[in-house]
């Protein structure tokens, strides 16, 4: 299931390079519209949840979707501004910045195998990015969105692994992308008055079908089952299996977009699929030979 979210989370990048709506807009009507598909799901839970009042589930997801919707405002807006290779390599480094904020907030310490798979991993990432890195004054505004949407991912996930509270995974998603929604909603007039957002430029039937494709597959799909895995996995297995968006990433470029992937896309892959098994897999479930 992990892996198909991850997937599902992959094919954000395609929607949003293959639309033009505003960024902004864009982040508040995937979390508004994901929360509406979603709604029957959650009123179905919430009745059957005693003592979990309205106001109880929106309060508590006042935090996550702040983060939420800070991440896919920043990302969104990032992933248009700086080359691939930059956003790549800066957003994948959630499972460096993740450890520190699951200790802060649960105690929670990487074990060995957790750490062995994180090295392959990220130098798997390295080796496919590092190479055409770019550092420069064009592209440092976007470098820095980056970090600060992937520090923002990375404490969303955190959190939503603390999250303890009772009625199942939708009375916790759907007031989660509802409120982000409604944060996003609240950001877009101060950004139009900074001049970086323009809800009401032109748009064709494509842009409003990426729209709707953002919604339900990155966000009804990958992002709802990275919920559940934070809650049923260790938050460091979950961190760098999602590394793997950017292998399937990739692989949809190739096919939609007619993107050639790098020469070391391959070994890279490798490097981050073994580390991901590595961290998944317990140390005692290997093959004896009897």
């Amino acid at each position: 299931m992990l892996l198909f979210g991850v997937f599902c989370c992959s094919t954000a990048v395609i929607f949003i390079k293959s639309g033009s709506v505003d960024s902004v807009l864009l982040a508040a009507l995937r979390l508004l519209i994901a929360s509406v598909i979603l709604s029957p799901l959650f009123i179905r839970d919430w009745r059957r949840t005693p003592g979990v009042t309205l106001t109880r589930c929106f309060r508590h997801s006042l935090v996550p979707g702040t983060l939420l919707s800070i991440h896919f405002i920043s990302w969104i807006a990032a992933s248009r501004m700086t080359p691939a290779a930059n956003a790549s390599l800066i957003v994948n480094l959630v499972p460096v910045a993740l450890p520190p904020m699951l200790f802060l907030l649960l105690r929670e310490r990487l074990n060995r195998r957790e750490l062995f798979g994180t090295i392959l991993a990220l130098a798997g990432m390295g080796l496919l990015t590092g190479a055409d890195f770019q550092m420069n004054r064009e592209y440092f505004l976007g470098d820095m969105l980056c970090l600060g949407s992937m520090l923002f991912f990375a404490l969303y996930l955190a959190w939503a692994r603390r999250h303890k509270e009772p009625g199942g995974l939708w009375v916790y998603v759907v007031p989660l992308y509802t409120v982000a929604g409604i944060v996003t909603l609240a950001i877009l007039p101060v950004a139009m008055m900074l001049g970086i957002a323009d809800p009401f430029k032109a748009c064709t039937t494509n842009d409003w079908l990426m729209v709707a494709g953002l919604a339900v597959v990155p966000t009804v799909f990958g992002h709802s089952i990275l919920n559940i895995a934070m809650k049923r996995m260790r938050g460091q297995v979950v961190s760098i299996v999602n590394m793997g968006q950017f292998v399937f990433a990739a692989i949809l470029a190739y096919f939609l977009l007619d993107e050639m992937p790098d020469r070391t896309f391959v070994p890279a892959s490798l490097l981050v699929v073994l580390g991901a098994v590595i961290a998944v897999v317990p140390a005692g479930e290997t093959c004896t030979g009897r």
